[in-house]
């Protein structure tokens, strides 16, 4: 394979700043939109497209693994994608520890891309068949101007890291590999270029519990050991519960819900959210899911529905939910890090389950 004409050797692999502190989030998503056009005939107009991801905004402080959750189809992989930049937004914005990625500020796409790295679900897929375990680990530092005897030293140490010994699976093949052992390499070539921030797709779904707990560990030490953060994407809440310090729920391409991990699964807000975690196997027998959590399936994304995209499904959805769509927000003056997007949740909305107004906004109407 032809490796790309490397960058000048003085900005090989240079680490990349903390320009804020701890307090700047590493990362801040704006209104992030995509919409993938339905090839419709040509006689049909208007144009229709999927609304996969539509208005997404969140943030991502230094140290922490915020996890997105949602059924399949919410949008959890899109807005991944979106992050990584491999695919391009249709609108929305990129702040890296302070600064606009790409045409909006200061840090280049190579930059932004070496700072942040991937990890997807098919780890076999996610490699190259006819390179060996160490050039797939060195591939990405030699491009980046790193020696050739360098990074092969830095694939076998990561090697190593990653549980992996050098000298019996270096020259190794994928198909030589088993499925734990394809991810191990995953996540080490992903730490090759020493990134700030990954984003863990779906990494550990096709594991068997027990690498799944391996993975999961060894991916709890890297962060420890590398001052990494972490985007963790699954649908097994116990994992997510395991391994995140928040939760941002995904509905139908918007976030519905997004708070510190202890809060959301002790007491969530959304109807959504609730019935996700009751649908969450428990060892219990006092706990057991009697009915069924949801009942029918979520609207058709092509052309979701006005107000409150999860009214249909709601068993406590009422007019107010139809006539307008619920803002993202603090519930409460004392919950300012617990957000929910519900009619319920705001007060004075019109719904019979909202807190009333406070008596100062009720006299100050007056």
């Amino acid at each position: 394979m032809t490796i790309p004409t490397p960058p000048p050797p003085e900005a090989a692999l240079l680490p990349t700043p903390d320009r804020g502190g701890p307090a700047q989030p590493l990362l801040a998503v704006r209104g992030l939109v995509k919409h993938f056009p339905v090839r419709d005939p040509f006689w049909v107009r208007p144009r229709r497209a999927v609304h996969a991801v539509d208005g997404v905004s969140f943030e991502v402080a230094k140290g922490e693994t915020l996890g997105i959750v949602g059924e399949s189809g919410c949008g959890k992989s899109t807005t991944a994608r979106l992050v990584a930049r491999l695919v391009a937004p249709d609108a929305g914005k990129l702040v890296f520890d302070g600064e606009g990625v790409g045409e909006f500020g200061g840090v280049s796409l190579q930059d932004y891309r070496r700072g942040l790295q991937m990890v997807f679900q098919d780890s076999f897929a996610s490699l190259n068949p006819r390179m060996t375990v160490e050039d797939t680990i060195a591939f990405g530092p030699r491009v980046h101007g790193v020696g050739a005897a360098a990074a092969l030293a830095r694939a076998h140490d990561l090697l190593e890291r990653v549980g992996l010994r050098a000298a019996q699976f270096a020259a190794r093949y994928p198909h030589e590999l088993s499925g734990g052992q394809r991810q191990r390499v995953n996540i080490a070539r992903a730490l090759a270029l020493e990134p700030r921030l990954l984003i863990l797709d779906e990494a550990v779904a096709a594991l068997d519990k027990s690498v799944q707990a391996q993975v999961l560990n060894l991916l709890q030490a890297l962060k420890a050991e590398h001052g990494l953060t972490y985007i963790f994407i699954s649908h097994d809440l116990h994992v997510v519960h395991y391994l995140c310090d928040r939760v941002m729920v995904m509905y139908l391409g918007q976030v519905v819900e997004v708070g510190p991990v202890e809060q959301i699964y002790a007491a969530a807000r959304h109807p959504y959210t609730q019935a996700l975690l009751s649908a969450v196997p428990s060892m219990d027998p006092a706990r057991r899911t009697t009915r069924a959590p949801l009942a029918g399936d979520p609207p058709n994304p092509i052309s979701p529905p006005g107000g409150c995209r999860f009214r249909d499904r709601c068993p406590k959805a009422e007019a107010v939910c139809a006539g307008a769509a619920p803002v993202l927000g603090a519930w409460s003056a004392a919950a300012t890090t617990h957000e929910v997007a519900c009619h319920m949740a705001v007060a004075g909305s019109g719904h019979s389950a909202a807190p009333a107004l406070p008596s100062s906004s009720m006299q100050g109407a007056s």
